[in-house]
């Protein structure tokens, strides 16, 4: 028998990590659609977030990452000043082998169910093109193409909102928002990191990266000479004089092997949930890492997807995804006010302004 005091509807209904207003299960047999969607909040507005595809090892793990996801969605959109809850979708499978037309006909319908209460986007695994086909069967659906209404890949700002959080991270540290001579390790250059190489190396940075497919180092390697390749994230986190740590792939990057480990004064990266426990921050704090918190740095992507509901304009929500250099520096000062670390302070903001709407909505 499972144990459900660890079950993920323990998760939902009983932990810190719950709370959430609605978890919906997706299944199309003919298509093999498995896929799981959940709403944390729509306190600021409508739920929104990312549609995840990868090969889970078991059901439980899909539906405790899209839980933990969604609630980070909300956190993320409330910090980036939209008026947008949380929600998150996974589908189970390898996208490699596993994504078909059909099957992502399948999801839009069930995304579509939903009646606008979720708004889905591309993430881990779905990019343009998959949203373009979602979108035969959900208008509430952003991450599309330029020319089906959409306002294309969501990776570029979503790398300008961690290249400026990376800025502010270095006026709060060291006094100057300068990143020339900086050396910054990125671990993870797919989708956003490739883009931040560009920001960084533009600017005068020093360039260390490494990722485990081969192709997205060697396309970073035959453009970019000048950058280094270290052979994994153990090396490359112990590389010495490294200024800035990013995290670009997957979550649970700072856990208790890692930060031990780090040579970075400074962790900012474009990875959602990259702190793998409660009292990671405390351990970085107790480290002097300064760490820019994961969803406020990375939220240049849901700024983007979130104006295309509005008619897309590229400039305005780079303007908009700027900010996110001053809502960094913010929270940093909030921190030190409160003598806690930033991760909690984003936190304290974000809850405060969720609250806030809830109590006005009459919840």
């Amino acid at each position: 028998m499972t144990d459900v005091s660890t079950g993920v509807l323990h998760t939902l209904f009983h932990s810190d990590q719950g709370g959430h207003e609605q978890v919906v299960l997706c299944q199309d047999r003919k298509s093999g659609l498995r896929a799981v969607i959940a709403i944390h909040s729509t306190a600021l507005g409508p739920a929104l977030g990312g549609t995840r595809f990868y090969p889970y090892a078991n059901e439980e793990e899909a539906v405790a990452d899209a839980l933990n996801l969604a609630r980070g969605m909300s956190y993320k959109n409330a910090m980036a000043g939209l008026d947008h809850g949380g929600g998150k979708a996974v589908i189970i499978g390898d996208p490699e082998r596993d994504k078909t037309e059909e099957l992502l006909l399948a999801y839009g319908r069930c995304v579509a169910s939903l009646a606008g209460r979720y708004v889905t986007a591309c993430d881990v695994g779905t990019y343009v093109a998959d949203m373009d086909v979602v979108a035969r069967e959900c208008r509430w659906t952003t991450g599309r193409s330029p020319e089906n209404g959409g306002a294309g890949d969501s990776s570029v700002l979503t790398a300008y909102g961690v290249y400026q959080g990376m800025r502010a991270s270095a006026q709060h540290l060291w006094g100057d928002p300068s990143l020339r001579g900086r050396t910054v390790g990125i671990a993870g250059v797919g989708k956003v990191g490739h883009h931040l190489v560009e920001h960084l190396l533009e600017e005068g940075a020093r360039v260390v990266i490494t990722d485990v497919r081969r192709d997205a180092v060697g396309r970073i390697s035959d453009r970019h000479a000048q950058v280094q390749v270290a052979a994994d994230t153990e090396s490359l986190i112990r590389v010495e004089g490294l200024d800035i740590y990013a995290p670009c792939a997957l979550g649970g990057a700072l856990d208790d092997v890692t930060v031990p480990a780090l040579t970075a004064k400074v962790v900012c990266g474009a990875a959602n949930n990259q702190l793998a426990h409660p009292g990671v921050e405390k351990d970085l704090a107790d480290r002097g890492i300064l760490y820019a918190p994961d969803y406020v740095v990375n939220a240049g992507g849901v700024i983007q997807v979130a104006d295309e509901l509005h008619g897309f304009d590229f400039d305005r929500c780079k303007a908009k995804a700027a900010k996110i250099f001053d809502t960094t520096l913010a929270i940093f000062a909030r921190a030190k006010n409160d003598g806690i670390p930033p991760a909690a302070a984003a936190d304290r903001i974000a809850e405060q302004r969720m609250h806030e709407a809830a109590t006005a909505g009459g919840r």
